[in-house]
């Protein structure tokens, strides 16, 4: 007889009697023997004991029993296989928990144990990292978009009322994001596949999928927004913070991209990539509200008293801003004739003063312009 495949001892410990008394008997195994067959699965699955070394295992010992039938065999060995799934799928959920819940502690700077922690997923946190963030920038046809994540979501209602696929259950996270597990875990798969599982993390979090990768892999965030593009319908933005070095470093980034598609959002950006390197002037505005409050009121309130309200006037300036003072490009864009843009630009330099022809002016203009979409402004009156 082969030498049987190596297992711990005691493991299989009563399968020789159940096989004996079902010869004997012609019963097959019961209830309790079925559960000790469960828990002998689970133990080698914990104990890291190969599947098929396992199952080779109860094959083998059965030819020493010689008439063992095989329907009691058969239901031995099913509940071997099952005991050792589930052990399985229970560890897989255990590291998609811890997974989580180191990267909520990662990008949310909770240090305890964090650098210990990161070792298991790959990372060394004292290099510099650079975090991308995808997420919607607004609902979108063909997007699927629960209404809020929550756990046990079992499937995504898109915006023609299908159905997102993707979305079983036991692939679902506690967060889980409106295009469910499923393809965030095959972003995950190419993203390491190509760069390895100990340069990058990419994770579910805040209805979100987050991508964490070292400065050094510069073509890193350009990969994984392609990836973002390829698996999702289009309406996603994706914002992509600084490099930043340590645990610290990696929330300032995060926090940076998150930032680059709120701005993205609040200023109608049509940019589908924000760097948060490109927007610095927009908290530079943001620190000082009271500056760019009188800003937007001394330069743009003499709108208000236009005709059919600002946000024509608003928008024409956007355009003119844009196509960098071509006032025929910014008719196209406003789907209207160039007069028309003609137009509106007297009528703004009447009523506040401003001329975007001139330099300074222009300046001053553009600035306050960026600053009413930053705070809201008209739909928001300043005090």
């Amino acid at each position: 007889m082969d030498e049987a495949p190596r297992v711990p001892a005691g493991l299989l410990g009563g399968h020789l009697r159940v096989l004996a008394e079902a010869a004997a008997t012609g019963l097959l195994p019961d209830r309790g023997a079925l559960d000790d067959y469960r828990v002998a699965g689970a133990r080698a699955a914990e104990s890291g004991v190969p599947l098929r070394a396992l199952v080779e295992s109860a094959l083998m010992m059965a030819e020493s029993v010689g008439s063992a039938p095989l329907p009691a065999l058969r239901r031995a060995v099913s509940a071997l296989m099952e005991g050792y799934e589930n052990a399985q799928r229970l560890a897989l959920r255990q590291e998609e928990a811890a997974r989580r819940e180191f990267v909520d502690d990662l990008l949310q700077g909770r240090a305890d144990r964090l650098a210990e922690r990161a070792e298991h997923f790959g990372l060394r946190l004292a290099e510099t990292y650079v975090v991308a963030v995808a997420r919607p920038a607004r609902p979108v046809d063909g997007m699927a978009r629960p209404a809020r994540p929550v756990d046990g979501v079992t499937h995504g209602e898109t915006a023609h009322g299908g159905v997102a696929e993707d979305m079983a259950p036991d692939e679902m996270a506690p967060d889980a994001m409106a295009y469910g597990a499923g393809p965030a875990r095959r972003i995950e798969e190419a993203m390491v596949a190509r760069f390895g599982s100990h340069n990058v993390l990419v994770a579910v979090r805040d209805g979100g999928l987050v991508c964490v990768a070292p400065g050094s892999l510069t073509v890193a965030p350009g990969e994984f927004t392609h990836h973002v593009r390829q698996m999702f319908a289009p309406g996603w933005r994706v914002g992509l913070g600084r490099p930043h070095r340590g645990p610290g470093g990696v929330v300032t980034s995060y926090r940076e991209a998150t930032g680059a598609i709120d701005l993205g959002d609040r200023l109608d950006l049509r940019a589908s990539v924000l760097k948060a390197a490109d927007l610095l002037v927009f908290p530079v505005l943001l620190r000082d509200r009271a500056a760019i409050e009188d800003l937007v009121t001394t330069v743009l309130s003499p709108l208000l008293q236009a005709r059919g309200g600002p946000e024509s006037l608003l928008g024409t300036l956007e355009a003119v801003f844009a196509s960098q003072g071509n006032q025929t490009a910014a008719a196209r864009r406003l789907g209207v004739s160039t007069r028309a843009v003609t137009y509106r630009l007297e009528r703004i330099r009447r009523l506040t003063g401003f001329s975007p022809d001139d330099p300074t002016q222009r300046f001053t203009l553009e600035t306050a312009v960026l600053g009413a979409r930053l705070l809201d402004w008209p739909s928001h009156p300043l005090d």
